[in-house]
């Protein structure tokens, strides 16, 4: 009964979102597709509400044991693609509904973007119908904040709607895109690091990253979400909006999808009958994206200006890095299935690729934020993107876009025909002045470091980089003291390049200077690392039908004082067949975490292999990440209240000249 309810709400859901696009595409009228994306989103709500009125019911075809906790029971909805694909079609229409309460008469550039926004969901509500009822598996050790990356991924549809909308009718609102982009990015970037904390407290993996298809799929559009947030602004970088808009939304089912069908651990095969869906599938939307993407560039070089702006090089050179740590990660997911299908064999793209491929772009990266933070523009001294009056420079009060002044120069170059850079002397003694003393401090981190030890040369150029970025952007935001006021817009950018920079601290430190030690002990034997003695005290075992559980009972000693007793456990599930599933126990203080998990136990019960670990600056690692989504919120609330773009009209009159130069 749930599950032909369910269907009907699904097949009235993708009724209800072809009338909302149908009615959007006409522009009319307008309250009726306001209404029937509403119809929408009740619908997605009301499949939702059954299939967990299911998963609490203990239906039979749920695979849901009664001993497994009401709450993991409920947030299982989202560990299997077809369960996940409803919540991400709730999360979907609520984001139209919102996007869609508001109405200009003769937009046309609103009403093309609402029309593929609601298509959108009728693709998805078709999708889930077909797709037949979800069957979703217990969540032995909790769900991951599943919901919140959801959430932000599903914000992404509003851009999305209006890169198609830039496509068909050769405008642009950027206001519109870099404020929805902000809503995905903040929720996206909060999901991302509780997924690693998540990870990293209820899994034995050891680590908070462990590049797994689940983990990827929300970095890519991550990734190019923040390269459209840099793009936007500047009308030289326009012609990347759309394509980035576009992809940025596309690897979001692209990379749910490989998520949900790496159904085994890396380094092993997968199920046949699961192998040709996920190379077959993955390829053709891999080909979707390509032509899509190709198809917007080649529209949007239409309508470029004969005599392009010149983007800001640190602004090109950094979306570029984005764009390629995107497409590497995407790489890296979509061949191994790819080569088995063809050749029989799985490669494994596991850590040693991602990085190998990766670390030194983000290395690159970090070095850039220092420099964007600290580059003074020639003549008025305000940094790069940013006026006085905290506006970006993308927007101009008098409706002129970045890129083009009132008498006719370019972005780039000078009312006196210099181009940027050779003006009072050159613009590498400008740049050296501004860049000077932040990089004394990151060469005075380098050298600090070397003198201690040999560290890695990674963790090494992170820590340096690092210190460059939080010295650039105090001394940014110390020179704004007792001058002209910040904006919000500009201050939460800064703060969220500091809390990548100390992200960046804490990697390289948890990475580079961790101490482990892996050993089988017997009961009151003992494993030493870092500083700390932990003793296996007992081995305790509780069997049952569904799992079996053994967990030791370890105590912390640390210069011959007990400062912890910790229970880290290892449990089977003999009916899945799948591999044990480690539950860590973890001890965090200031500077770092001592981390104990069981990989393996005696039957005998009196003895158990033991991995302790102690990661240094974990708990700056979570910290950076609330930064960052900080940085990100304040970003958003700063750029509240901007003015729009006009709706098409009659050509306005040019407001006069300000006195002042840019």
């Amino acid at each position: 009964m749930t599950a032909a309810l369910g269907t009907a709400a699904l097949g009235c859901g993708l009724a209800a979102s072809l009338v909302s696009a149908l009615a959007w595409h006409r522009g009319r009228p307008a309250a009726l597709a306001v209404r029937a994306g509403r119809a929408a989103l009740g619908c997605a709500a009301l499949a939702v509400a059954l299939q967990v009125a299911g998963l609490i019911g203990h239906e039979p075809s749920g695979h849901q044991g009664h001993r497994v906790p009401l709450s993991d029971t409920v947030t299982s909805l989202w560990s299997a693609l077809e369960a996940s694909l409803l919540l991400w079609l709730l999360a979907l229409t609520g984001v139209a509904a919102v996007a869609g309460r508001r109405h200009r008469p003769g937009d046309r550039l609103r009403s093309v973007a609402m029309a593929s926004v609601m298509l959108v969901c009728a693709v998805f509500f078709a999708v889930s119908a077909l797709t037949g009822r979800p069957v979703v598996p217990a969540a032995a050790d909790g769900p991951g904040p599943g919901a919140l990356l959801h959430l932000g991924s599903a914000a992404l549809a509003v851009p999305f709607g209006h890169g198609v909308a830039c496509l068909v009718t050769g405008r642009t609102e950027i206001g519109t895109i870099r404020r929805w982009t902000l809503a995905a990015w903040v929720p996206l970037t909060a999901g991302i690091v509780l997924g690693a904390w998540w990870s990293y407290r209820a899994l034995g993996w050891g680590g908070s990253w462990e590049w797994d298809p689940a983990e990827n799929g929300a970095l890519m559009p991550w990734l190019l979400a923040t390269a459209l947030l840099h793009a936007a602004p500047s009308r030289a970088m326009r012609p990347w909006v759309a394509p980035l808009a576009l992809a940025a939304f596309l690897l979001v089912p692209l990379g749910m999808f490989l998520a949900a069908n790496d159904a085994t651990p890396p380094g092993t095969a997968l199920p046949v009958t699961v192998l040709p869906v996920t190379a077959l599938a993955g390829a053709a939307l891999l080909g979707v994206l390509v032509v899509t993407l190709v198809g917007a560039r080649a529209l949007l070089a239409r309508r470029e200006p004969r005599h392009p702006a010149c983007p800001d090089p640190l602004l090109l050179l950094g979306c570029t890095l984005l764009a390629v740590l995107a497409g590497t990660v995407l790489l890296g997911l979509l061949l191994p299935p790819a080569v088995e299908l063809l050749r029989g064999e799985r490669p494994e793209a596991g850590p040693p690729y991602y990085e190998g491929t990766l670390v030194p772009g983000l290395l690159a990266l970090l070095a850039l934020m220092g420099a964007a933070a600290r580059v003074r523009h020639p003549r008025d001294g305000t940094a790069a993107g940013e006026r006085h009056d905290g506006t970006a420079a993308g927007e101009r009060h008098d409706g002129t876009a970045a890129g083009e002044r009132h008498d006719g120069t370019a972005l780039g170059e000078w009312r006196d025909g210099t181009a940027l850079g050779e003006r009072f002397g050159g613009a590498a003694a400008g740049v050296g002045r501004g860049l000077a003393w932040p990089l004394g401090v990151g060469a005075g981190t380098v050298a600090a470091l070397a003198f201690t030890g040999p560290p890695p040369v990674m963790a090494l150029a992170a820590f340096g980089l690092a210190a460059f970025v939080l010295a650039a952007v105090a001394g940014r935001l110390l020179a704004r003291t007792g001058g002209e006021p910040m904006g919000l817009r500009r201050a939460g950018g800064l703060v969220a390049h500091a809390g990548i920079a100390l992200a960046a601290v804490a990697v390289a430190a948890s990475s580079g200077y961790a101490e482990e030690a892996t050993a089988r002990v017997w009961t009151g034997g003992s494993v030493l690392a870092g500083g700390y003695t932990v003793r296996l005290e007992a081995v305790e075992r509780d069997a049952h039908a569904a799992a079996t559980t053994v967990t030791a009972v370890v105590s912390a000693a640390r210069e011959g004082t007990i400062v912890d007793v910790l229970r880290p456990s290892l449990t089977t599930y003999p009916a899945s067949g799948g591999p044990p599933v480690a539950r860590p126990a973890v001890r965090s203080v200031l500077l770092h975490d001592l981390y104990v998990s069981v990989t393996d136990a005696g039957e005998d019960g009196r003895t158990a292999v033991l991995r302790v670990a102690v990661n240094p600056f974990m708990s700056l690692l979570w910290a950076s990440g609330a930064i960052i989504a900080l940085g990100g919120l304040l970003a958003l609330i700063g750029g509240r209240g901007r003015p729009r773009t006009p709706p098409p009209g009659p050509a306005s009159v040019p407001r006069p000249r300000r006195a002042a130069a840019m």
